[in-house]
């Protein structure tokens, strides 16, 4: 009899519940194993990624396991035989030693544990052995590599999936294969490191996709974990105990889209119901199940269908069904706070209500990695002489921002990207040039401890959201960049006020850079409208910079997926470039506005400058708003203010 691990103590009561509070989560089982049965199956390694295999026998089995109906075993033996016979998991990028090994081990080792008693003999020895086979390969291979790429890369995605799926495997072979208690040690050696070097304020520095990819794969190990050796590492994560909350943030104001920071395939990668059920059921987070419940009836397909990353939210139907705990009430947003801070990420979020046509507006700077990656990696460099950490989905964005609004993406980010380059955020150029390792996949490697970016103030108070970031030092020594910092204020209206205060050694072009989906055109009277659909962005330059305005395209490209070396994706966006003449300092002051089809454009705005700062007055089609900006830091004076901090101040006056 072979151990069913995560189902120990349970079956009973979940088949008691698949007809009762667990329907809906039955249901979803049943029709991901009927897909499964329309697949064509290769005969043959394709050149592409081939994890699917894995969730693919998980949900197979644990239908079966749960039903006893014969269908679900013969369909699961058919999704055995193409990995069986493959001489290798993985082809185009490190065959058996990566990603493709540690879904694959995760997913037949689950249908080892719920389905091999109902195997033949042979069946079930060809499963254990290549299960042997598989994970002496990927075990031998994190020991030879330890102190470099995934087997000590703590805070990547790669690590957290390869570990995870080699503890499956070694927990349901520990009684056949005297080898993998090794695999169970080493796993459990490296999340206990890992738990204790994650941002415990939930974020993520790969972005909102990677999170989705990534972070199940936290839980799935402490998962099984707590079934084959009774150790609760749940309540010891303070990260997992946030997480819920950055990803929340990080959604657009429809909730269906994302906030594509980092490395983002597209803006409908973002979704694992399961995993908002399991951050709900451990950390008793009522709108994690809440968002679980919105995604699963009214989400779940245009997901599914419009996701360009694979395996995709189909597959995770048997975690559904396992992580979901009824016991959780289902609560919305609608009464939290509009605005949250991650200082790990150095990550700012703001939306001005929790309706989907709300503005939105994030903005980050910190260190590649974020704080506690960055120093800590660095540490281990010192001491170890390990390369522990890899932000090859960083991008060069410290300071940077999009927006969101009307439904569409206002000021938006590049997406995905094999070249990073700060010109395609919505940042600042020095002579042209960005920060870090221009035109690499990994910008931040190599880099020296002290060139960070920081985020020195941030205010969230009374529907406004006021942030002041400097990020001169990462950008090359030999710039001499005494100061690159903004200020951005953003108003209950949704309003963006930039104020960029620059200053070098010596005489510097300075370019102050606008990203959007359709190029800003000129209004006529010194403004620029940049359409987008339902809304549109208006764009308001006040300073008095000597500059050069132009609007070009910029083809961004990149590869997703390692798994297949010649995909190639090209996404065209359109950047507004101001570039000043040489100077030894500049200020940019900007103000960017969400305006709604079909409505005027609101009066101009203004600024004056007086002792206490700058002044600027945003008219819009009724109210008007007032922001008062000190670049020394200090708080304004201004008497009748909505709200105020250190260098902001800011009221809406009515009518």
């Amino acid at each position: 009899m072979i151990p069913a691990l995560l189902l120990g103590g349970r079956e009973d009561r979940l088949r008691a519940e698949l007809t009762g509070v667990r329907h809906r989560e039955f249901r979803r089982l049943l029709d991901e194993c009927e897909r499964l049965r329309g697949i064509e199956l290769p005969t043959e390694h394709p050149l592409a990624s081939i994890t699917y295999f894995g969730p693919a026998a998980a949900n197979l089995a644990l239908a079966h396991r749960l039903t006893g109906q014969p269908q679900y075993l013969e369909e699961l033996r058919r999704w055995l035989a193409p990995p069986l016979a493959f001489p290798h998991w993985g082809r185009a990028h490190l065959p058996d030693h990566d990603l493709d090994a540690g879904w694959l081990l995760h997913g037949l080792s689950l249908a080892l544990a719920w389905a091999g008693d109902a195997l033949d003999e042979g069946e079930r020895t060809r499963l254990r052995d290549r299960l042997i086979l598989q994970g002496t390969r990927l075990f031998d291979f994190a020991v030879e590599t330890e102190g470099d790429w995934w087997s000590s890369s703590y805070w990547q995605n790669h690590n957290w999936i390869c570990f995870a799926g080699l503890a499956t495997a070694g927990y349901v072979l520990a009684d056949e294969h005297p080898g993998a208690s090794a695999w169970t040690k080493r796993a459990k050696a490296n999340f206990d490191e890992v738990l204790d070097l994650l941002p415990t304020d939930g974020s993520n520095h790969e972005g909102v996709v990677y999170w989705r990819y990534g972070e199940p794969w936290l839980a799935s190990y402490l998962d099984v974990l707590r079934a084959a050796e009774g150790i609760d590492w749940f309540p010891r994560s303070e990260h997992l105990r946030e997480t819920f909350w950055f990803r929340l943030h990080q959604a657009a104001p429809d909730l269906e889209r994302i906030v594509d920071h980092g490395d983002c395939h597209d803006h409908r990668s973002g979704h694992s119901i399961a995993l908002y059920r399991k951050l709900a059921a451990e950390y008793r987070i009522p709108q994690a199940q809440w968002l679980a419940d919105r995604v699963s009836a009214d989400l779940l397909w245009r997901e599914a269908s419009q996701s360009g990353v694979r395996p995709g939210v189909l597959p995770e139907a048997y975690q559904e069904l396992l992580w979901f705990d009824p016991t959780v009430e289902a609560i919305g947003p609608e009464e939290l706070q509009t605005a949250r801070y991650f200082p790990d990420l150095g990550l700012v979020a703001g939306r001005t209500s929790w309706d989907a046509d709300a503005t939105l507006v994030s903005v980050k700077a910190s260190p590649g990695g974020g704080w506690r990656a960055w120093r800590e990696s660095h540490r281990h460099r010192r001491e170890r002489g390990w390369t522990t950490l890899n932000t090859g989905h960083h991008h060069p964005d410290a300071g940077a921002f999009v927006l969101l609004g009307g439904g569409e993406y206002l000021a938006i980010d590049e997406g995905y990207s094999s070249r990073k380059r700060t010109e395609h955020h919505n940042g600042v150029l020095v002579d042209g040039v960005g920060y870090g390792r221009e035109g690499h996949y990994d910008v931040h490697a190599g880099l020296a401890e002290d060139r960070v970016g920081e985020m020195l103030e941030v205010t969230l108070a009374e529907d406004w959201v006021h942030t002041v970031s400097e990020i001169g030092a990462l950008y090359a020594p030999e710039l001499g960049v005494r100061r690159l910092r903004r200020h951005l204020v953003r108003t209950p209206s949704g309003a963006l006020v930039l104020v960029d205060d620059l200053e070098a050694d010596t005489a510097r072009s300075w370019t102050w850079l606008l990203q959007t989906t359709h190029p800003a055109a000129p209004l006529g009277d010194g403004r620029r409208l940049a359409p987008a659909g339902a809304a549109g962005l208006l764009v308001t330059s006040l300073d008095d910079v000597d500059s050069i305005d132009v609007v070009h395209p910029t083809v961004v490209q990149a590869n997703p997926t390692s798994s297949t070396p010649g995909l190639e994706i090209e996404r065209v966006q359109h950047t507004l470039r101001r570039t000043s003449s040489p100077s030894h300092s500049a200020r940019f002051v900007s103000v960017l506005q969400p305006v709604r089809f079909g409505e005027p454009v609101p009066p101009a705005a203004t600024m004056t400058e007086d002792d206490e700062g700058l002044v600027v007055t945003i008219p819009g089609l009724t109210d008007v708003e007032q922001v008062v900006v000190r670049l020394d830091g200090t708080r304004p004076r201004h008497d009748g203010m909505d709200a105020a901090g250190n260098g902001f101040a800011g009221r809406r006056l009515r009518g």
